[in-house]
C-alpha cells in the first residue's frame, strides 16, 4: 500500500513539474538575431534540392547572349576553354592566352604569378580591350556595318580579332579590303574571329590609350 502511494505521489510530482515548466517558460526574444545585412546571408541548396539536381539529366546553363560578359566568356572559351591555368606550348598564358609582351603593354611586368590570379587575368583582358579599342577607334567608326572580304564588320568582331592578331594587323586587314590577312600559329585567322565574335555588345568598353591594370 505504501509502495503504491509512493509511486502515485512521484507521478503527481513529475506531472506538476512538467505542467509548471510549460506554463512559466520564459518567452525568447528573437529580435536581436535579426540580420539586416543581406550580403552575408548566402543561399545554399538544401538536401532535397541537391538530390533533385543530381538526378536530373538536363544541365542548366546561364544564357549570356550577346552581352559584354557573353563576349568575354565566349572569347575566353575559344582561347582556353575558360581555363585560367593554361599555358600553351608557345608560352601564352591563362584564360585569354596573353603573351608576355602584351602583358607588359598593360602594366604587368612579372608574369610568374599571372597564371594563378584569375582576378588579374580579368583586369588584363579589360585593359587590353580598352587599349585596342582606342587604337582601332577610327577603323571602328569607318568600317562597322560595312563588308570586308565578304564579312560584315562589327565592333566586337574587330576587338576579338585584335585580341587574336594585334590591333596593327587588324588595321592592315581592314584598310587593305581583306587582302592583307593574318593567322596565328594554330591557323586561326582574323576572318574567323571577325565572324565568330560578330554582333556582341561591346559599347561597355571605354577606349583608353593608356589603359593599365
Amino acid at each position: 500500500m505504501k509502495r503504491n502511494l509512493f509511486k502515485t505521489s512521484l507521478l503527481l510530482i513529475v506531472l506538476l513539474g512538467l505542467t509548471t515548466s510549460f506554463s512559466f517558460r520564459k518567452k525568447v526574444d528573437l529580435s536581436h538575431y535579426k540580420m539586416v545585412d543581406v550580403e552575408v546571408c548566402y543561399y545554399v541548396p538544401n538536401e532535397d534540392e541537391v538530390i533533385v539536381q543530381e538526378s536530373t539529366e538536363v544541365s542548366s546553363y546561364i544564357f549570356l547572349g550577346k552581352s559584354y560578359i557573353g563576349f568575354k566568356e565566349a572569347l575566353g572559351f575559344k582561347e582556353s576553354r575558360g581555363d585560367y591555368s593554361v599555358i600553351n606550348k608557345f608560352g601564352y598564358l591563362g584564360k585569354y592566352q596573353f603573351g608576355k609582351n602584351t602583358l607588359k603593354l598593360i602594366g604587368i611586368y612579372d608574369a610568374s604569378n599571372f597564371i594563378y590570379d584569375s582576378h588579374l587575368q580579368e583586369k588584363a583582358f579589360s585593359a587590353n580591350t580598352s587599349r585596342n579599342k582606342w587604337i582601332l577607334r577610327r577603323d571602328i567608326n569607318n568600317y562597322v556595318g560595312t563588308y570586308v572580304g565578304g564579312i560584315k564588320i562589327t565592333e566586337s568582331g574587330i576587338l576579338a580579332a585584335a585580341h587574336l592578331a594585334g590591333a596593327g594587323n587588324v588595321k592592315k586587314y581592314l584598310r587593305s579590303g581583306g587582302a592583307v590577312t593574318f593567322s596565328d600559329a594554330f591557323g586561326t585567322s582574323i576572318e574567323y574571329y571577325l565572324k565568330k565574335f560578330s554582333g556582341y555588345d561591346t559599347s561597355f568598353v571605354v577606349a583608353n590609350k593608356k589603359a593599365k591594370v
